[in-house]
Protein backbone atom coordinates (compact mmCIF):
# COMPACT_ATOMS: atom_id res chain seq x y z
CA UNK A 1 0.00 0.00 0.00
CA UNK A 2 2.89 2.59 1.20
CA UNK A 3 4.25 2.22 -2.90
CA UNK A 4 0.70 2.74 -3.89
CA UNK A 5 0.48 6.16 -2.46
CA UNK A 6 3.88 7.05 -3.70
CA UNK A 7 2.94 6.07 -6.87
CA UNK A 8 -0.43 7.65 -7.59
CA UNK A 9 0.17 11.01 -6.77
CA UNK A 10 3.62 10.88 -8.55
CA UNK A 11 1.91 9.58 -11.33
CA UNK A 12 -0.78 12.50 -11.17
CA UNK A 13 1.89 14.94 -11.22
CA UNK A 14 3.68 13.51 -13.96
CA UNK A 15 0.52 13.65 -15.83
CA UNK A 16 0.11 17.13 -14.69
CA UNK A 17 3.50 18.47 -16.15
CA UNK A 18 3.17 16.43 -19.23
CA UNK A 19 -0.40 18.25 -19.54
CA UNK A 20 1.26 21.69 -19.01
CA UNK A 21 3.97 20.84 -21.84
CA UNK A 22 0.96 19.93 -23.99
CA UNK A 23 -0.70 23.41 -23.35
CA UNK A 24 2.16 25.08 -24.22
CA UNK A 25 3.04 23.05 -27.35
CA UNK A 26 -1.01 23.39 -28.55
CA UNK A 27 -1.95 26.50 -30.64
CA UNK A 28 -2.50 29.85 -28.28
CA UNK A 29 -4.91 30.69 -31.16
CA UNK A 30 -8.19 28.67 -32.24
CA UNK A 31 -9.37 28.91 -35.96
CA UNK A 32 -12.57 28.27 -36.94
CA UNK A 33 -14.84 28.95 -39.71
CA UNK A 34 -12.30 29.24 -41.72
CA UNK A 35 -12.83 29.55 -45.98
CA UNK A 36 -11.10 30.38 -48.87
CA UNK A 37 -13.06 32.57 -51.74
CA UNK A 38 -12.44 29.76 -54.91
CA UNK A 39 -10.70 31.26 -57.89
CA UNK A 40 -11.20 30.62 -61.46
CA UNK A 41 -8.07 30.13 -64.33
CA UNK A 42 -6.22 33.01 -64.51
CA UNK A 43 -7.25 34.43 -61.43
CA UNK A 44 -4.32 35.77 -59.53
CA UNK A 45 -5.69 36.19 -56.12
CA UNK A 46 -8.35 35.54 -53.31
CA UNK A 47 -8.79 36.01 -49.67
CA UNK A 48 -9.10 33.42 -46.58
CA UNK A 49 -11.79 34.43 -44.22
CA UNK A 50 -12.05 32.81 -40.75
CA UNK A 51 -12.70 33.52 -36.86
CA UNK A 52 -9.33 33.56 -35.10
CA UNK A 53 -9.80 33.54 -30.53
CA UNK A 54 -6.49 34.01 -28.89
CA UNK A 55 -5.67 32.39 -25.52
CA UNK A 56 -3.55 35.11 -24.81
CA UNK A 57 -3.24 38.42 -26.20
CA UNK A 58 -1.44 38.18 -30.21
CA UNK A 59 -1.41 39.70 -33.29
CA UNK A 60 -1.39 37.81 -36.67
CA UNK A 61 1.97 39.03 -38.93
CA UNK A 62 1.42 37.16 -41.82
CA UNK A 63 1.13 33.81 -43.55
CA UNK A 64 2.51 31.53 -46.22
CA UNK A 65 0.86 29.01 -48.59
CA UNK A 66 2.36 27.06 -51.77
CA UNK A 67 -0.49 28.02 -53.61
CA UNK A 68 0.64 31.54 -53.28
CA UNK A 69 3.76 33.52 -54.25
CA UNK A 70 2.37 35.82 -51.29
CA UNK A 71 0.22 35.72 -48.15
CA UNK A 72 -0.68 39.24 -46.29
CA UNK A 73 -3.03 40.09 -43.52
CA UNK A 74 -5.24 43.16 -45.31
CA UNK A 75 -7.82 45.67 -44.19
CA UNK A 76 -10.56 46.99 -46.16
CA UNK A 77 -12.01 50.07 -44.92
CA UNK A 78 -13.96 53.52 -46.62
CA UNK A 79 -11.62 56.53 -47.16
CA UNK A 80 -14.48 59.08 -48.28
CA UNK A 81 -16.64 57.35 -50.80
CA UNK A 82 -14.12 54.92 -51.92
CA UNK A 83 -13.56 51.29 -50.30
CA UNK A 84 -9.85 50.77 -50.02
CA UNK A 85 -7.70 47.71 -49.50
CA UNK A 86 -4.25 47.26 -47.79
CA UNK A 87 -2.13 45.32 -46.32
CA UNK A 88 -1.25 46.17 -42.43
CA UNK A 89 2.08 44.44 -40.48
CA UNK A 90 -0.16 43.10 -37.47
CA UNK A 91 -3.94 42.58 -36.70
CA UNK A 92 -4.17 42.62 -32.62
CA UNK A 93 -5.84 39.35 -31.12
CA UNK A 94 -6.92 39.88 -27.76
CA UNK A 95 -7.18 36.85 -25.63
CA UNK A 96 -10.20 35.28 -25.62
CA UNK A 97 -12.08 37.39 -27.76
CA UNK A 98 -13.21 36.36 -31.31
CA UNK A 99 -11.75 38.61 -33.97
CA UNK A 100 -13.17 37.61 -37.65
CA UNK A 101 -11.60 38.00 -40.79
CA UNK A 102 -14.29 38.50 -42.97
CA UNK A 103 -15.19 39.81 -47.03
CA UNK A 104 -14.86 44.14 -46.85
CA UNK A 105 -12.87 43.63 -43.23
CA UNK A 106 -9.74 42.19 -42.13
CA UNK A 107 -8.73 39.37 -44.41
CA UNK A 108 -5.62 37.19 -45.20
CA UNK A 109 -4.49 37.59 -49.00
CA UNK A 110 -3.09 34.80 -50.87
CA UNK A 111 -1.53 36.41 -54.01
CA UNK A 112 0.25 35.15 -57.16
CA UNK A 113 -1.93 32.45 -57.05
CA UNK A 114 0.14 29.09 -59.03
CA UNK A 115 -3.34 27.65 -59.94
CA UNK A 116 -6.74 28.02 -59.61
CA UNK A 117 -8.29 26.79 -56.06
CA UNK A 118 -11.69 25.40 -57.34
CA UNK A 119 -15.22 24.90 -55.34
CA UNK A 120 -14.33 22.06 -53.18
CA UNK A 121 -10.70 22.02 -53.24
CA UNK A 122 -8.34 22.56 -50.04
CA UNK A 123 -5.73 25.04 -49.84
CA UNK A 124 -3.12 24.75 -46.75
CA UNK A 125 -1.95 27.51 -45.47
CA UNK A 126 0.45 28.82 -42.47
CA UNK A 127 -0.80 31.60 -40.37
CA UNK A 128 1.82 33.45 -38.51
CA UNK A 129 0.76 34.77 -34.83
CA UNK A 130 3.17 36.76 -32.59
CA UNK A 131 2.86 36.52 -29.00
CA UNK A 132 2.88 39.17 -26.22
CA UNK A 133 6.76 37.98 -26.13
CA UNK A 134 7.81 38.31 -29.52
CA UNK A 135 7.59 34.50 -30.12
CA UNK A 136 6.32 33.71 -33.44
CA UNK A 137 4.29 30.30 -34.09
CA UNK A 138 2.88 28.91 -37.05
CA UNK A 139 -0.52 27.49 -37.40
CA UNK A 140 -0.91 24.86 -40.10
CA UNK A 141 -5.32 25.35 -41.52
CA UNK A 142 -6.42 23.21 -44.04
CA UNK A 143 -9.14 25.73 -45.49
CA UNK A 144 -11.98 24.63 -48.18
CA UNK A 145 -12.48 26.86 -51.20
CA UNK A 146 -16.02 27.73 -51.83
CA UNK A 147 -17.81 30.00 -54.23
CA UNK A 148 -19.47 32.36 -51.53
CA UNK A 149 -18.83 32.42 -47.97
CA UNK A 150 -21.23 30.81 -45.33
CA UNK A 151 -23.15 34.12 -44.48
CA UNK A 152 -23.47 35.08 -47.93
CA UNK A 153 -25.06 31.83 -48.94
CA UNK A 154 -27.49 31.68 -46.29
CA UNK A 155 -29.09 34.79 -47.50
CA UNK A 156 -28.79 34.50 -51.07
CA UNK A 157 -25.84 37.74 -51.63
CA UNK A 158 -22.71 38.29 -52.70
CA UNK A 159 -22.57 41.86 -51.11
CA UNK A 160 -20.27 44.03 -53.89
CA UNK A 161 -19.01 40.95 -55.60
CA UNK A 162 -21.46 39.98 -58.64
CA UNK A 163 -25.29 38.87 -58.67
CA UNK A 164 -28.07 39.39 -56.39
CA UNK A 165 -30.37 36.24 -55.85
CA UNK A 166 -34.14 37.96 -54.44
Amino acid sequence: MKNQRITTPSRRLIAAILLGMAGTAWSQVAVSDAWVRATVPGQQATGMFANLTAKQDSKLVGGSSPVAGTVEVHEMKMEGDVMKMRAVASLPLPAGQAVSLKPGSYHIMLMGLKKPLPDGSTVPIKLVVEDAQKKQTTIDVKVPAKKMGPATEEHGHDHGHGHHKH
